[in-house]
């Protein structure tokens, strides 16, 4: 299942024609886990090359911890600890 399966109605992700809150795994671009509709635990995100986009966690569908963001080319280049309320950026 991608995330392009899905649809979401009011922050809310359901498998297409269904009314049921979706629940399982996410494959592609896009990688983790729904559990009642909503984000929950580790997720991935790539770039459209494959390469790591982003990488965090996920809370009853809110972002949490530590968040991580890289270029297209691999370098990092963002950090934002959702619990600190704090960005470092990378200094190049």
């Amino acid at each position: 299942m991608t995330i392009d399966d899905l649809v979401t109605r009011e922050g809310i992700y359901y498998q297409k024609f269904t009314d049921v809150p979706f629940n399982g795994k996410i494959t592609g671009r896009q990688q983790g886990s729904v559990k009642d509709g909503k984000r929950e635990g580790s997720w991935v995100f790539y770039h459209e090359s494959g390469q790591l986009g982003a990488k965090g966690a996920y809370k009853n569908g809110e972002m949490t911890g530590a968040w991580i963001w890289y270029h297209e080319d691999g370098t990092r280049y963002q950090r934002h600890n959702r619990r600190l309320t704090q960005t470092v950026r990378k200094q190049t």
